[in-house]
């Protein structure tokens, strides 16, 4: 079974990730336009340093490895052993992480120059990092949980074998018949 929702969510982190890279490497407005894609309205025009290449190129190079996380988190999710997860657990979980740090830093560097909203923009994106990530994990544990029995349905199943087991020796002794499924020390005993 294929992780529909996981593969949608890993390409949609992935293209958002990758358009604020390329929104913030744009000449004239570059990390004000990225800004304001995550919800933050820059009224004053005093913030000049958001232009250098110094703030421009780290945050670019930033988000652009956060996309490329979240790609490869695609491509293990549409390719991985479903019954193995480990190995896209921790690419996906290296992605939600790194993309929280990398909105972090752009907290911290907004607090920096003064921008008043980034923080409650960037906490409505963190929460829907962490809805996505909740949602990825969750539908990864279903499908594991479907392939592999639980110990509950492995109990249920020796508790019936045992009934059943139980109910053809009863049968047995009460036709008189021989129980084929006795062992033969305990019919020399019985004087059988």
């Amino acid at each position: 079974m294929r992780h529909i929702l996981s593969s949608f969510l890993a390409l949609h982190w992935a293209v958002v990730f990758a358009l604020l890279a390329f929104i913030c490497i744009d000449g004239n407005r570059g990390v004000a336009a990225a800004l304001g894609v995550l919800g933050v309205v820059l009224q004053n025009t005093r913030f000049v340093d958001l232009e250098n290449a110094v703030v421009v190129a780290p945050l670019a190079v930033a988000l652009l490895v956060v996309a490329v996380l979240f790609c490869w988190a695609f491509v293990e999710t549409l390719f991985s052993d479903p019954t193995n997860p480990e190995a896209t657990d921790s690419v996906v979980r290296v992605a939600f992480i790194s993309a929280s740090g990398v909105l972090s830093l752009i907290v911290v560097g907004g607090a920096a120059q003064g921008i008043n909203g980034l923080f409650m923009a960037i906490a409505v994106q963190l929460a829907a990092l962490l809805a996505s990530y909740v949602a990825m994990l969750a539908e990864r544990r279903s499908a594991l949980a479907a392939t592999i029995p639980g110990t509950g349905e492995v109990r249920a199943a020796a508790h019936v074998m045992a009934k059943a087991a139980a109910h053809n020796s009863a049968l047995s002794r009460i036709s008189g018949r021989p129980d084929t499924n006795s062992r033969p020390d305990t019919n020399l005993r019985d004087g059988r």
